[in-house]
């Protein structure tokens, strides 16, 4: 996940941030063309499961997130932890949260199985539109299989949201044993 400003573009702003399916060695990649937010990032994990996951898992009790410890999804971020609740409520099921420990993002497959190779992928190649960029990233593989399906969202997400306590409190956080905080 990683939030840019494209020079090409002047002032418009991209914003990819993917699903990678560790199973199925797919990627799911919204980019978005406003601020990279928490309501973002769920949106992309809803329009994912909504055309992808539902039909692949159909038999999910839960759905299961890693992430890097900061940025949009990080672990401390309030509006993150309001908006997965959402959509665990939406979903009718539980999700599991796992976020790597800070500066460990290293470790997380996301970015060597499918960011690593879409930069690979679009390496000097003027990104001189959404439309360019959507289709660089979908036009992804590798020798192992790996598939992306891209599309872009135009949805405005705006920053400053406050989460207030009681919004937090509102939130049914259950802590692992190992690693709690």
């Amino acid at each position: 996940m990683c939030s840019i400003l494209v020079h090409d573009f002047g002032h418009d702003r991209v914003s990819p941030f993917g699903v990678y399916d560790l199973a199925r060695n797919t990627g799911w990649v919204s980019v978005g063309t406003d601020h990279d937010t928490a309501l973002f990032a769920v949106e992309t994990i809803r329009r994912w499961w909504a055309s992808r996951g539902r039909s692949v898992y159909p038999n999910a009790r839960r759905l299961l997130i890693t992430a890097d410890g900061g940025g949009s999804n990080g672990s401390r971020v309030r509006l993150w932890k309001i908006a997965l609740q959402a959509l665990a409520n939406e979903l009718g099921m539980p999700i599991a949260m796992h976020h790597f420990p800070p500066g460990t993002s290293k470790w997380n497959k996301i970015e060597h199985r499918l960011f690593s190779h879409i930069s690979m992928n679009w390496r000097g190649q003027p990104l001189i539109s959404h439309e360019v960029i959507v289709n660089l990233i979908a036009s992804t593989t590798t020798r192992t299989g790996l598939t992306v399906h891209c599309e872009l969202d135009e949805n405005p997400y705006a920053t400053g949201r406050t989460v207030t306590d009681k919004e937090l409190a509102a939130v049914n956080i259950k802590r692992d044993d190992f690693h709690s905080e």
